[in-house]
């Protein structure tokens, strides 16, 4: 994020707000950030704010292309400040961490689709899943991590598995 962020959003046309200030401190401080996150940090900075405001700024600062907004499957919205590249990002599937990673083939969109079907591609979002070194090494000595502890798959930003996900129309059948 740039040394002035006011300035940042009057050259995007945004009003300047303590409210929107903080929420674009909170995104450029911690990278990867949940709606949730944000709101604890900026209750601390500035005091009272809801829910409701975090997620307007958020939205209001991810239309302007000033930060970006992410969501792994099975995991809340993330937000970040690195914009303007088309990175991809790794997460952990034990402790949930997410961390960028360089386009997978170069310039943006990264990858070609086999068929385009008609579509100008743009961008192309990757995820790559997989366990970070923390949770290689903890799992190799038996020791926890500082981390948190492994959590089912949809905390943990896991995509469940197919087998396992319920239709959204039908009740899932008993498991005999």
């Amino acid at each position: 994020m740039t040394s002035d962020p006011a300035g940042l959003l009057r050259e995007h046309g945004i009003q300047v707000t303590a409210q929107r200030l903080a929420v674009l401190r909170a995104v450029s401080a911690q990278p990867h950030i949940t709606a949730e996150a944000v709101t604890e940090a900026v209750r601390s900075e500035i005091g009272a704010i809801s829910l409701q405001s975090v997620y307007d700024a958020l939205g209001l600062l991810a239309a302007k292309g000033l930060i970006r907004r992410i969501q792994p499957a099975g995991s809340a919205a993330r937000f970040e400040d690195r914009v303007g590249d088309n990175h991809h990002h790794l997460i952990c599937r034990s402790c949930g961490r997410v961390v960028d990673v360089d386009c997978a083939a170069g310039a943006a969109p990264c990858l070609s689709a086999v068929d385009d079907m008609g579509y100008e591609i743009d961008e192309a979002e990757v995820c790559y899943w997989g366990r970070c070194p923390a949770c290689l090494a903890a799992a190799a000595t038996g020791i926890a991590t500082g981390a948190a502890a492994p959590r089912p798959a949809a905390a943990a930003g896991r995509p469940p598995s197919r087998t396992a996900r319920p239709s959204r129309n039908r009740k899932p059948s008993p498991s005999h």
